[in-house]
């Protein structure tokens, strides 16, 4: 009888922890912030936007030099912009999904026309765009006046 009651109240711990181990990774979750605002790009004047495209590049070139001569790693979070200065700041926000990054231009491109930023393979990472490959974003950035 005394071994039955011990089993008895073994399972309900087991569930008591397995509710709370639940209840604590919803809460954690729930505390995790998906975008950025975008009063935290840092550096000075207004902030310009733009809609268009991004894609990503990692492994083949992991290693290379960039256009400003830095040696390309996949794992940092850079990016390639046609026009913007190198080192601008840039939030990168996921449309379809909301998700963002700030990332330091380092790299001239993309070259495909229907697109505004290449990404590093962890930017694509964080915005979650590895498996689509192109994805609809929004770049925010500063510019001096």
């Amino acid at each position: 009888m005394c071994n039955l009651l011990v089993v008895y109240q073994f399972k309900i711990m087991k569930k008591i922890i397995f509710i709370l181990i639940v209840c604590i990774g919803l809460i954690l979750s729930s505390c995790h912030r998906k975008s950025i605002p975008s009063s935290s790009i840092p550096g000075e004047g207004k902030i310009y936007s733009e809609t268009g495209y991004a894609s990503f590049y990692g492994d083949k070139y992991d290693g290379g030099k960039t256009a400003n001569g830095e040696t390309f790693h996949q794992n940092k979070l850079t990016a390639a912009h046609k026009k913007l200065p190198f080192g601008t700041m840039v939030k990168v926000t996921n449309l379809s999904n909301n998700k963002t990054v700030i990332v330091r231009v380092n790299d001239r491109g993309p070259f495909v026309r229907t697109r505004i930023i290449d990404l590093s393979k962890a930017a694509a990472q964080q915005l979650n765009m590895i498996n689509a490959g192109v994805v609809k974003v929004k770049i925010e950035y500063r510019k001096k006046n």
